[in-house]
């Protein structure tokens, strides 16, 4: 009997554990039966923006978190697929730090040319995950007809992300607060606090870059509360970091630090959670956000049953590329083609690899770890060759343009580790780019 593979989410992940297999039919191989089943109307994930929050038109959470006016804040050249890279899609040289809306255009773009919407189930959520007498029971709803069923599965592939249940702390007065508070789950539109003196609370790359936007569509001010460590960047006047937001009366803000600021609005930039609602308790992973999340051999594989895997669960300097050799590997344990070793001995790499990453001192050595990580599933699978040692390079330039210029680090350009294409320098400098369609940025 032909085995069969369950993948929830038609998102990158998804996407790419498709392409994975459909390279390898494209190639002669038997594969599986697969289903996708996406809860959206449409795959893109994360990248397929909607403007709403909270539920959506059937009463279901909300996945996406995406807002627009979003830009890569990394270069593309570190997340390009190396078997459909950007000059293939485009045609041409394009700018390394893209909007939403062309790296959209590109993820999709690979998955039409594949005809990878065959697969997937759309407006389908999956409501339940069991494991028992060698087979997965997992329980899905057609939204549309408002109908569930049940289908039996070899193996499954959870490919939902890990950006769509938000942390949210909670501070002393925040119930007395009279102006807008949002995580930045529900964060949309800059142009909201045009205006207002917004307050950030957070300190890594949502606080980042959400500070940024705002900044850019015209908010008054902009106070970033950290916890730890302020951001340290040469922040433009009108942006500020102050210690831990410590209470709130009324409009002002207190920080640790004794200062005080009057906010209209605060925005929490403060991290999700890997929530699997939908997974029994015995199959689901409870990590925080790190490099090497445990109980997952290579990064993949959960640890007390292989049979079901996870990509993209790793806190992230490279996303696609890293998805899509997470996918080929798991593609090629599911074909036979990778035997797993027995469970002494995933246990034994998964520590090895923890102890390494819990060394490491700084970001560059983070962009190394994961580099390596990569390396080690690619160079045991037919994935197209690409210049990681080059990828490497570039996040590190890019970590140092970002530390030269907090406004103009996507102003800069690099070279492809697929092709060797040197980007195009972007007609508009980014501060001053307010268009972010696909249109305006390729200059039709």
């Amino acid at each position: 009997m032909t085995p069969r593979v369950a993948i929830i989410g038609a998102g990158p992940c998804g996407l790419s554990q498709l392409q994975a297999f459909e390279q390898a039919r494209l190639k002669g191989a038997d594969i599986p039966e697969i289903v996708c089943f996406e809860k959206q109307a449409d795959w893109g994930g994360l990248w397929n923006y909607t403007w709403r929050t909270g539920l959506d038109e059937y009463g279901e959470p909300v996945h996406g978190s995406m807002y627009r006016y979003l830009w890569s804040n990394g270069p593309k050249e570190c997340l390009e697929f190396a078997d459909y890279t950007f000059d293939e899609h485009f045609q041409r040289p394009i700018p390394s730090f893209p909007p939403r809306e062309v790296l959209y255009d590109y993820i999709t773009g690979r998955a039409k040319k594949n005809n990878l919407r065959r697969y997937i189930q759309f407006s389908t959520v999956v409501r339940q995950v069991e494991f028992g007498e060698g087979q997965f029971r997992v329980r899905v709803k057609d939204l549309v007809a408002d109908q569930e069923r049940v289908e039996t599965f070899d193996f499954v592939v959870v490919a939902t992300g890990h950006f769509s249940i938000p942390n949210l702390p909670k501070f002393e007065g925040i119930e007395q607060f009279p102006g807008r508070v949002l995580h930045s789950h529900d964060f949309r539109e800059a142009r909201e606090f045009a205006g207002k003196d917004l307050l950030v609370v957070g300190s890594s790359y949502s606080a980042e870059d959400i500070a940024l936007q705002t900044y850019k569509y015209g908010a008054k001010s902009v106070t970033i509360s950290y916890r730890t460590a302020p951001m340290g960047f040469k922040w433009p006047e009108g942006i500020e970091e102050v210690p831990l937001l410590t209470k709130l009366e009324g409009k002002v803000a207190h920080f640790q630090d004794g200062s005080s600021k009057k906010v209209d609005a605060i925005v929490f930039c403060v991290g999700y959670q890997h929530s699997f609602p939908f997974l029994e308790d015995s199959l689901r992973l409870k990590t925080k956000n790190r490099l090497y999340p445990g109980s997952l051999y290579k990064g993949i594989f959960w640890l007390p049953n292989p049979k079901l895997m996870y990509l993209g669960m790793q806190d992230q300097f490279y996303t696609f590329s890293m998805f899509d050799v997470q996918a080929w590997y798991a593609r090629d344990v599911m074909l036979g083609r990778i035997a797993l070793p027995p469970y002494e001995e995933m246990a034994a790499d998964i520590a090895h690899w923890q102890a390494r990453e819990e060394s490491l001192a700084n970001p560059f050595e983070q962009i190394d770890f994961q580099k390596d990580y990569i390396v080690d599933l690619a160079d045991q699978v037919d994935y197209p060759s690409c210049d990681w040692e080059l990828t490497t390079e570039l996040f590190k330039a890019w970590e140092h343009d970002k530390e030269q210029s907090i406004l103009g680090y996507r102003d800069k350009v690099f070279r492809s580790p697929c092709t060797g294409t040197e980007a195009t320098v972007h007609h508009t400098p980014w501060i001053e780019a307010m268009d972010d369609s696909l249109a305006s940025f390729l200059g039709n």
